[in-house]
């Protein structure tokens, strides 16, 4: 039997979410250049217009619908439209995630705990059984959820963040047991530090900054273009055999 060696994306219906910037941008134009059909998703639809003109501006095909994924009539909205306009869904990438509160954990209010929930357990969950039983219907696809480094080690401050994402990585293996007999892999990534909007009150503090790069090996951050390469292999028929796995791209972090 030959072993597709290949990322080459055809044919695909590719959901990316909170794709109006940083991972998920990096991620929706880079499957949209291996030529899979991206749509692409977040809270508000002119980001994802702007994204979607990027797309096709370079060649590429990719459409915007916006999708809430705090909201359960949001996600079933969204996995609606996609099987009546496409009948099919073959790439699902969990990227949108709340971190509303950077603090001491004891001090969590029960708003931040609930929003950070909301979005990254209960929307992460219900986006991946949609996508499966989508997927399922035809033969087959893959999922990944973006976790954090933060679910393996919770980050100073980010509590009730970092344990929603040890959850994204439960979550993700319990759908990859469940859901390969159908087709579907389910595998999460891993992102340490990474320069985007989401993590700049850290990062740009350069006291943060530098206290983070000390337990960092190679010395720097990453750039979300190096997370959309690690999604781009997760998704290909290259990583045909792969399921389940979390995937760290840290830069070493978790080495250290």
């Amino acid at each position: 039997m030959a072993v597709p060696t290949t990322f080459d994306l055809t044919g695909k219906i590719a959901l990316v979410t909170g794709a109006s910037r940083g991972i998920g941008e990096a991620t929706a134009k880079l499957l949209a250049a291996h030529g899979a059909h991206v749509i692409v998703s977040s809270r508000k639809i002119d980001a994802c217009l702007d994204v979607v003109e990027t797309i096709k501006t370079a060649g590429g095909s990719a459409e915007a619908l916006t999708c809430h994924i705090g909201e359960m009539d949001q996600i079933e909205a969204i996995f609606s439209v996609i099987e009546a306009k496409h009948g099919r869904l073959d790439i699902l990438i969990n990227n949108a995630a709340a971190n509303p509160y950077f603090g001491p954990i004891v001090d969590t209010d029960l708003g931040a705990f609930q929003k950070t929930l909301d979005v990254n357990i209960r929307g992460y969950f219900f986006m991946s059984a949609n996508g499966a039983r989508l997927m399922a219907k035809n033969g087959g696809g893959a999922i990944v959820n973006v976790a954090s480094v933060n679910g393996v080690i919770p980050g100073v401050f980010q509590g009730i963040y970092s344990i929603t994402k040890a959850a994204v990585m439960s979550m993700t293996q319990a759908f990859a047991k469940e859901c390969a007999a159908k087709g579907v892999r389910v595998n999460a990534l891993l992102p340490g530090a990474t320069d985007t909007r989401f993590a700049a009150t850290l990062l740009h503090n350069p006291t943060i900054l530098e206290k983070a790069l000390e337990h960092i090996p190679m010395q720097r951050v990453a750039q979300p273009d190096e997370m959309a390469g690690a999604i781009l292999y997760l998704v290909s028929p290259t990583a045909s055999y792969t399921t389940g796995v979390c995937l760290p791209v840290d830069g070493g972090f978790l080495l250290a």
